[in-house]
């Protein structure tokens, strides 16, 4: 018995080749941007923080960051940013749980989300002015609490030049980022829960302290690291506010690099390698609990 085979049409044996997908493209203006502004610069500072003035490798720079005064201004700094940090979680969140939770009218939770997208990015001089005018010896607020109601603040000790008014000036910023994104965990918390807890015969504390709490933990912690480095790196609002009144990291590295009299480049770069290195914990911290923060929400 034979076997007729039929004929191989060959046209239907090629294998078509897989189309080169220029969605790329639309992404390369970004990764110019990013590595002409973020990767190049960093790896300059890394780099410029181990090399003298002659190029050469050396561990100077890094070991005068244990000099007293700079080990102060990044105490100062720290301080600054865990305080900011604070108590814009501690508001933010505040805020956040009236809008979801709360029971307040619909409406209001757009206008509130919009100003707060619009005001987290809100910094630097126009912020630092904004203060000034309003919280300045002569600003606004400071001069109507004195003539209406006889209360002078700075007689008080309130100064926009310290260190309690630089942390009130990044709460502007700091409130609204932690309400953007602190407001999705929130909206994560299924009602389910809650009813769970109260056939248990939980009360209401009961339930955002065994339950509540321990599920956004993680977001809570994780916001808290974003919004320090948020604080920790942010210059421009400060220098215009304060000047060289209180030595934070940022100013003083600024005064390395702008070509006074107390010019050293290396070691500013050994300042802002030490300044990545604080922002880069804290972030790893972030996206560590921002990640266990999800798997909680949608288990």
């Amino acid at each position: 018995m034979s076997v007729i085979s039929e004929p191989v049409d060959a046209t239907a044996t090629v294998i078509a080749k897989p189309r080169r997908s220029m969605a790329w493209l639309g992404i390369l203006p970004f990764l110019i941007f990013a590595l002409l502004f973020l990767i190049l610069p960093t790896l300059n500072i890394v780099i410029g923080a181990f090399q003298n003035p002659a190029g050469e490798f050396t561990l100077a720079n890094i070991q005068k960051l244990f000099q007293p005064s700079i080990l102060a201004s990044y105490w100062i700094s720290i301080k600054v940013s865990v305080a900011s940090a604070l108590l814009g979680c501690l508001i933010g969140f505040a805020i956040a749980a009236a809008i979801v939770l709360g029971g307040l009218p619909a409406w209001i939770r757009s206008p509130i989300m919009t100003f707060s997208g619009v005001a987290s990015n809100f910094a630097g001089v126009p912020l630092a002015f904004a203060f000034l005018a309003t919280l300045g010896r002569l600003g606004l607020v400071t001069v109507l609490l004195r003539e209406w109601f006889g209360i002078n603040i700075y007689a008080h000790g309130f100064n926009i030049l310290s260190f309690w008014g630089l942390t009130l000036t990044y709460l502007f910023f700091q409130i609204p980022l932690m309400i953007l994104i602190i407001t999705p965990a929130l909206d994560g918390l299924k009602r389910e829960w809650r009813e769970a807890a109260a056939i248990l015969g939980a009360n209401g504390f009961q339930y955002w302290t065994m339950v509540a709490l321990p599920i956004l933990w993680p977001a809570l912690l994780g916001t808290f690291a974003l919004l320090f480095a948020n604080a920790f790196g942010a210059v421009a609002t400060a220098y215009a506010l304060t000047g060289s009144s209180l030595s934070i990291v940022p100013i003083v590295l600024f005064a390395q690099i702008r070509g006074d009299v107390l010019q050293d480049p290396h070691l500013g770069y050994a300042l802002a390698f030490g300044m990545i290195v604080v922002t880069i914990i804290a972030n790893t911290i972030y996206l560590w609990m921002r990640a266990r923060s999800e798997k909680w929400v949608k288990s």
